[in-house]
């Protein structure tokens, strides 16, 4: 897994994922979170999305990226649910993942993950649940990603959304 953003509830389903024996990858722009992120157990990749060349290989081995920036503020904020998200989604092509989940409603990266789907045929799942309430948020993480990790190629499950 490549968690990109999220913070501390980011964290609390790193956490989860790894004690469920997962491989997970956090991505944070401070290095002095790299301690907090490695007690987890998880390998921390300093890096920054609104400089998508610096996420460019946290995507080796990775089987779902997580786009968890729906909180995120900021003058860059709209960019990155646009051409930040277009950019690391076309880096996802000819790569490991398999799958994406999308953490917003904004329209911009709806449309960004859809077009992803379609040209690239990677599975999404959007995940609207509120990331205020992490009671409720981590638990619909775990199910758009495991989701993700079950989903028949086959069907017609390129996209889907939980709350």
């Amino acid at each position: 897994m490549l968690l990109v953003g999220g913070g501390c509830r980011g964290l609390r389903l790193a956490r989860e994922l790894v004690e469920d024996g997962h491989a997970v990858r956090v991505v944070t722009r401070a290095r002095e979170r790299r301690g907090a992120i490695e007690e987890l157990g998880a390998e921390c990749w300093v890096g920054d999305p609104d400089r998508i060349g610096t996420l460019r290989y946290a995507l080796d081995n990775a089987t779902i990226l997580l786009w968890l920036l729906s909180t995120a503020t900021g003058p860059d904020a709209e960019a990155l649910h646009g051409s930040r998200l277009r950019m690391m989604l076309e880096r996802t092509t000819d790569t490991t993942v398999r799958g994406v989940v999308y953490e917003g409603e904004a329209p911009t990266g709806l449309e960004e993950v859809r077009r992803a789907a379609e040209l690239n045929e990677i599975p999404y799942v959007v995940l609207t649940a509120d990331p205020r309430d992490v009671d409720a948020w981590v638990p619909a993480a775990r199910a758009a990603v495991d989701g993700l990790l079950t989903a028949d190629r086959g069907s017609d499950r390129l996209g889907r959304q939980i709350s």
